[in-house]
């Protein structure tokens, strides 16, 4: 058993990986999707564990043969990347176990068990993103995400997802090819691929132009990955036409993990030398990441598209995050991280919700969800929970990750930034009334439910996971300061 537990780095890559041809080989829609299941389950324990055992170490070290690094090629785990590994992990199992019947309505059924494989693919390549301890592995895992996720984006039944996983080929292409001659200057520069020893180089390497131009390109190709405005185009679309098992599983997993990478090369590796605070790394992070509040929170308010009003909603998410990281504060940095353990839960909650209506209603235009209260109180009420949670309403999951960027805003001690924050919230509210008013306070144009119970089982627990961290914030907020702690001192 002992020998088992030392494997788990290894596993929680390996099994998903192994699985995925798996389904391809069954393809019966009923044996892949069990598949899958077993597999993020699987994933799911492993990652509970790795997430309580660095209490004790720390850092868990895997070397893969046996080869110590920085030789060999090394899985890291630490407090940072746990953490996000127990959030990906848990929304794999839980959009697969949403997904049962919700991807009968979304792709043909011959594509079930090929989607399955492409799911278990990308849940392999975004957990090795987050453990590997290797500079090329990320490029190398990064892209087994992204090949997976064009085919789970473009396998919709709408045209138009063909589209949207061409045009999220073509911009996490160029993300990907800046990613990689990023790590390519990386080593010319320092010798090592290593991310613990290049922390240790780079710090000694003062005004070196190759250096500062990898910092340039990993900037834009992880800025491309993790749609952040003015690179988000991919996004809206990715969201709004793909299976709705893609969205759940996307909007809650995959801008997180690339945003991971700002944490990993902004904190650990450069965090040590002075080039960042040099090239004023922080200001442009706050000047974009603003844009994207006010940008993502008008534009989801015009959408009448609902699956695309809360997509671009996600943009103006995604600027609230890398408004924490460009702050550069403790308060702001434990927001930022706590922001995306909420922004996951609740967006993801929304959009499983949406996914609900949808397989009732074939409709994803706004006006569909009109008197929902009295056609379907229960998941109304369940609606009104997570667009709460989106304001950060106090009682929800959403207040504590504000709270905390507030008072890293206010640390900041820049005007303009609470003022756009503000002004950021109001907009929320504006779209969030948009739909209130439509769920509570119109007449019934649809009729016609038919909610599986597993649905309904999905968005009683997405709801009941907002409330209780909202209330219990203990888990969520401790182990956000002690995360922003490690990186602050670095």
């Amino acid at each position: 058993m002992s020998f088992f537990i030392s494997q788990i780095p290894a596993l929680i890559v390996s099994v998903p990986l192994f699985c995925a041809p798996l389904c391809t080989i069954s393809n019966h829609k009923f044996f892949s999707w069990l598949i899958a299941l077993l597999a993020t389950f699987f994933c799911f324990v492993c990652s509970i564990f790795l997430f309580f055992n660095i209490h004790e170490n720390m850092v868990i070290s895997y070397a893969m043969g046996q080869w110590l690094a920085p030789w060999g090629i090394e899985f890291r785990i630490d407090k940072l990347n746990s953490f996000l590994i127990l959030i990906v992990s848990f929304f794999a199992l839980y959009a697969c176990f949403f997904g049962l019947r919700s991807l009968k309505n979304d792709i043909e059924e011959s594509k079930i068990s090929l989607f399955w494989t492409s799911y278990l693919l990308c849940i392999t390549g975004l957990l090795g993103v987050l453990i590997t301890g290797d500079a090329f592995n990320i490029f190398v895992f990064l892209e087994i995400s992204s090949l997976a996720t064009y085919i789970i984006i473009g396998l919709g039944r709408d045209k138009k997802a063909l589209y949207a996983s061409f045009q999220y080929l073509i911009l996490g292409t160029m993300g990907a090819t800046f990613i990689v001659i990023a790590i390519g200057l990386l080593y010319v520069t320092t010798g090592t691929l290593n991310l613990f020893d290049l922390s240790f180089r780079v710090k000694n390497i003062v005004d070196n132009p190759a250096l500062i131009t990898a910092i340039a390109f990993l900037f834009v190709g992880i800025s491309l990955k993790a749609a952040i405005f003015p690179l988000h185009t991919w996004l809206p679309n990715a969201y709004s036409y793909s299976p709705n098992v893609t969205t759940i599983f996307l909007s809650a997993t995959a801008t997180k993990v690339a945003i991971y990478l700002f944490f990993r090369f902004g904190y650990d590796i450069f965090g040590p030398s002075d080039i960042i605070s040099t090239l004023s790394i922080g200001k442009i992070i706050i000047f974009l990441s603003l844009l994207a509040i006010l940008f993502g929170s008008i534009a989801a308010y015009k959408q009448s598209n609902i699956k695309k009003m809360f997509a671009y909603s996600s943009v103006a998410q995604i600027g609230f995050i890398t408004l924490g990281i460009g702050l550069m504060n403790s308060s702001a940095l434990t927001g930022s991280i706590s922001y995306m353990f909420a922004h996951a839960l609740t967006k993801g909650t929304i959009f499983v919700l949406i996914a609900t209506l949808i397989f009732s209603l074939k409709d994803i235009d706004i006006k569909s969800i009109s008197g929902l209260v009295k056609t379907q109180p229960l998941i109304a009420f369940l609606f009104l929970i997570s667009l709460l949670s989106l304001i950060g309403f106090p009682g929800t999951v959403g207040f504590i990750s504000k709270w905390y960027l507030i008072l890293g805003a206010l640390q900041y001690k820049n005007i303009l930034v609470i003022v756009i924050v503000a002004i950021s919230s109001l907009l929320t509210i504006a779209y969030v009334w948009k739909i209130s008013k439509l769920i509570f306070l119109s007449e019934p144009i649809k009729q016609n439910f038919n909610i599986p119970i597993t649905m309904k089982f999905s968005c009683i627990l997405g709801s009941v996971l907002i409330i209780t961290f909202g209330i219990f914030p203990g888990f969520l907020i401790n182990n956000a300061n002690e995360i922003s702690s490690i990186l602050m001192s670095r």
